[in-house]
C-alpha cells in the first residue's frame, strides 16, 4: 500500500490558468482538487461523474496500454475548464462532441478546456484518447502499476486509476464501469464485476465487464496476464470468480484453499452486515511481488505473499467485510479510514470466534495487553491518524478495539443493529466517523462523546475498563492471533 501526504502548496502547480474571455464572466477552472485534507491534489472539483466506458488494448510483451474514456458527469459550477487525474500520453480530449484543448499540468493533472463554456447542471460527456506504457510513469516518486511475468495489475490505495484511465480520482465521486479490454489470445483480462461477453478476432480477445452499482476509483481493478477462472455461486445466491496466475507455483494450493472459501465468506458476513450489496464476488491472485491485498469491489486483489505461510482466510474475511466497510459504503475523506479497517479487522475477530480460535473479546483484550502504555501503538489515533499513519497497524487494531468497546458500551443487541443497519443506511454513498457515532447513538439511545473520543481520538492507552467487559486479566494468546497479526504486517486494505 501506499501512504502519500501531497502539502496543499502542490496545488499551485495542478491547474493551468487560462484566460477567460469577457462574456465567460462568472465561468471559471473547476479545482484541482476535491478538498481532502491529506491529499488536497486528488480527485477535481467542478463536476460529478456517473459512468466510466473504458475500451482498452493492451500489449502484455511490451506493457502498452491504449484506449478511449468516455465519461459521463454532470457540473456542479459554471465551468470555464476542468481536470482530470491521469499520467499516460493523451493524443484527443473531445467534450460533447467538440475538441477540446488539453495540456498536462503537475504530477499527474490533465486540463481540459472546452470549446463552449459548461453551465452548471449540465450533461457533459467527455472522450479522451490515450496511450502509453504505464510502468514508465510516476507521480510523486512512485508507481502503482505492478508488472508481472505474463501481464500487469493496477490495484492499490489511495491511487491506482492514474495509471489505466482518466478520472475524478477520490472515493466522492463514485461511478458505475463498463471496462472493455482486448488482449493477445492466451492472455486474459479480469476486472470488476460481472463478465458481459468475450470475443476473439484477428488474433485479439475482447473481455467486457460491467460493475453495474457506484464505485470509487481506487476500487477499479484491472487483471492482465494468464489466469485460471474459477466460477460458483454461494448458497445465498451470489456468483463468485476467482482467478489464480497459472504460474504461483508452490503457492497455488494455499492461495485456493483461502480464496475458494468466498461464496461461503459472503453468506456468513451477510448474516452481520446485511445483504450482499452488489452482483457478483470474488478475487484474483496474480503473481505479483507486492505483499498486500486490497478490497477492490466485487474482486479482491491478493498478494500471492498472503498466502506464504498456508491459507489465510482471514484475509479473505477482511477484504470480503469491506465490501460492505469501505466499498458499497465509501469514506468521505481520507481521515475516515476506521470506518474501513477497524471494522474489516473486527470481522476477523468475529471469524475467529466462528471458527473456535479464539472470540472477539479474547482477541481485543490480548491485543490491548500486547501494547504497553508507552508503545508508540496508542499515539495513533485511528479517528484521524494523518497520512503518514494512515495504514498503521493501530488504525487496524486499535480501531477493531474501538468496535469492542462500542460493542460492550451497547450490548449486542444495539451493536449487532449497528453493524447491520450502517451499511444499508449509507448503501453505495459516503460516510464519515462523525455520522458513524451519531447513526450509533440514534440506535443506542447512549450519548457516545467521550467512547469515542478516549479510542479514536486521544493519543494515549485507554483505561482497562474501556475494553473489556469484566475484569481484564492476561490472557492466554489465542490460537488465530499469530495469523491474524501476520496478517496486519502484509494488508495494506
Amino acid at each position: 500500500m501506499h501512504r502519500r501526504l501531497i502539502a496543499p502548496g502542490a496545488l499551485a502547480a495542478a491547474s493551468v490558468l487560462l484566460a477567460i474571455p469577457a462574456s465567460a464572466a462568472g465561468y471559471s477552472p473547476g479545482a484541482p482538487g476535491i478538498g481532502d485534507p491529506y491529499y488536497p491534489a486528488y480527485g477535481n472539483g467542478g463536476y460529478d461523474v456517473s459512468h466510466y466506458d473504458l475500451r482498452l488494448t493492451y500489449q502484455p510483451a511490451t506493457d502498452e496500454l491504449a484506449g478511449t474514456a468516455t465519461i459521463l458527469a454532470k457540473t456542479t459550477q459554471d465551468l470555464s475548464s476542468f481536470d482530470l487525474d491521469f499520467l499516460l500520453d493523451v493524443q484527443e480530449v473531445r467534450v460533447n462532441g467538440a475538441t477540446a484543448a488539453f495540456a498536462a499540468s503537475g504530477e499527474h493533472e490533465l486540463v481540459v478546456t472546452p470549446k463552449q463554456l459548461l453551465a452548471k447542471g449540465s450533461s457533459v460527456t467527455v472522450v479522451v484518447r490515450y496511450s502509453g506504457v504505464p510502468s514508465t510513469k510516476s507521480a510523486y516518486g512512485f508507481s502503482t502499476w505492478h508488472r508481472t511475468p505474463d501481464g500487469a495489475v493496477a490495484a492499490d490505495e489511495p491511487e491506482s486509476a492514474w495509471w489505466w484511465f482518466p478520472s475524478n480520482d477520490h472515493p466522492l465521486d463514485k461511478a458505475t464501469y463498463d471496462v472493455s479490454v482486448a488482449v493477445p489470445d492466451g492472455t486474459q483480462a479480469i476486472s470488476n464485476g460481472t463478465l458481459q461477453s468475450t470475443s476473439s478476432r484477428l488474433g485479439w480477445t475482447r473481455y467486457t465487464w460491467r460493475q453495474n452499482k457506484p464505485q470509487a476509483t481506487y476500487l477499479a481493478t484491472l487483471a492482465l496476464g494468464k489466469f485460471d477462472i474459477t466460477t460458483s455461486t454461494s448458497e445465498g445466491g451470489v456468483p463468485v470468480v476467482n482467478a489464480y496466475s497459472r504460474d504461483l507455483g508452490d503457492g497455488d494450493g494455499a492461495a485456493r484453499a483461502s480464496v475458494e472459501r468466498t461464496g461461503e465468506v459472503v453468506d456468513w458476513l451477510s448474516g452481520y452486515f446485511g445483504p450482499y450489496p452488489f452482483g457478483s464476488a470474488g478475487g484474483y491472485v496474480p503473481n505479483t511481488t507486492t505483499t498486500y491485498a486490497l478490497e477492490t469491489q466485487t474482486r479482491v486483489f491478493y498478494s500471492p505473499r498472503q498466502f506464504a505461510n498456508g491459507s489465510n482466510t482471514s484475509v479473505v474475511v477482511h477484504e470480503l467485510a469491506h465490501q460492505w466497510y469501505g466499498d458499497s459504503v465509501s469514506l468521505k475523506s481520507w481521515k475516515d479510514i476506521w470506518l474501513n479497517e477497524g471494522f474489516a479487522r473486527y470481522a476477523q475477530w468475529l471469524w475467529s470466534e466462528h471458527e473456535g480460535e479464539g472470540t472477539a473479546q479474547q482477541l481485543a483484550d490480548y491485543t490491548y495487553a500486547s501494547h504497553p502504555a508507552d508503545d508508540a501503538f496508542w499515539t495513533v489515533r485511528p479517528g484521524d491518524p494523518g497520512a503518514e499513519n494512515q495504514f498503521d497497524a493501530a488504525v487496524y487494531d486499535r480501531g477493531a478495539l474501538a468496535v469492542q468497546a462500542l460493542r460492550n458500551e451497547i450490548g449486542d443487541d444495539a451493536f449487532f443493529a449497528v453493524l447491520k443497519g450502517w451499511p444499508q443506511k449509507y448503501a453505495y454513498g459516503n460516510a464519515s466517523v462523525a455520522d458513524f457515532r451519531e447513526y450509533a447513538e440514534q440506535v443506542s439511545g447512549k450519548r457516545l462523546g467521550a467512547l469515542f473520543d478516549t479510542w479514536l481520538f486521544q493519543p494515549t492507552k485507554p483505561a482497562v475498563s474501556a475494553v473489556s467487559a469484566g475484569t481484564l486479566t492476561a490472557p492466554a494468546q489465542p490460537k488465530s492471533w499469530k495469523k491474524i497479526a501476520a496478517t496486519n504486517s502484509l494488508h495494506g486494505g
